[in-house]
């Protein structure tokens, strides 16, 4: 469905999309790198409000958040779209290309995750919330109007803008938050992105919400003990008990580099346990 987007400026005869920090300029006809915001006759409109391409009751401990309602289940939705081009995304038929999905109006929505049994509330995942950003927000907002006791997740890249996070935030009650690296270069050559507004993300939203990190340790890219060291200190000058979750990469996507080393895996905990209180490895 089209909805009016919000967070864009009319540029003349294109127009500025500020969402997140790729900050496209679309001309008429086209839409920005996430592929699902469209320029049409000076309107910036979102072509995947309230499209639902995945729908699942799953555990808490799959998002994976391991400290927020522990043995609990959370209605879990995806759209289509996303804001980077990562080589080694596990779910790139949905996040680069647009698949079936079905329409959920989000009073529909809302009413499901009241309706769910045994379920403590609703997670954005599977793509990348942010750039579904109007129908996520609408349909919180709404949630926690209905029922404020109901959670509200967040499984997210970070690569937002400041003004749309914080007037998301007051609606969200947990993030796993990818830190895919501690390098600039990396987030450029395998995400299409950079690294710093993911730091800004994580930085605002600890101080506003339960927030959990995860890394993916990728053969030959980011499986560098120094780094790990690096991230993890950034993490601990926030809060060192900011749950890391250092998952070990599969072949997947684009990337053929063979499996992370699992010696490698042990020690980058180690390292990261120097700086953090909970550190726990995923994929072993």
């Amino acid at each position: 469905m089209k909805e009016k987007a919000m967070f864009f400026e009319k540029l003349k005869d294109k127009i500025h999309c500020y969402l997140c920090p790729h900050n496209c300029v679309i001309e008429d006809g086209h839409v920005g790198k996430c592929q699902v915001r469209l320029h049409e006759n000076g309107e910036l409109f979102s072509i995947n409000y309230g499209m639902i391409t995945s729908m699942a009751l799953d555990p808490i401990e799959k998002k994976p958040l391991h400290y927020f309602k522990p043995n609990s289940y959370i209605l879990s939705v995806g759209s289509f779209g996303c804001n980077f081009t990562c080589s080694f995304c596990q779910n790139y038929t949905i996040s680069q290309y647009i698949p079936p999905s079905q329409f959920m109006s989000k009073e529909d929505l809302v009413e499901t995750i009241l309706n769910a049994e045994d379920n403590i509330g609703i997670a954005f995942t599977y793509n990348e919330p942010s750039i579904w950003y109007e129908y996520v927000y609408d349909t919180a907002k709404l949630l926690k109007e209905t029922d404020k006791n109901k959670s509200v997740v967040l499984v997210t890249n970070g690569y937002i803008s400041e003004e749309p996070l914080k007037a998301l935030l007051p609606y969200v009650d947990a993030m796993n938050i990818d830190l895919k690296a501690f390098s600039n270069r990396y987030y450029n050559d395998i995400c299409g992105g950079s690294l710093k507004p993911v730091l800004k993300t994580i930085e605002l939203s600890a101080k506003s919400c339960h927030v959990e990190i995860t890394t993916l340790v990728v053969s030959g890219e980011n499986d560098n003990i120094d780094e790990i060291g690096e991230l993890s200190s950034f993490l601990s000058n926030i809060n060192k008990d900011i749950p890391l979750h250092l998952t070990r990469y599969f072949p997947r996507y684009k990337m053929k580099s063979p499996p992370t080393d699992i010696d490698f895996m042990y020690k980058a905990e180690e390292t990261a346990k120097k700086y953090l209180n909970r550190v726990s490895l995923g994929n072993i």
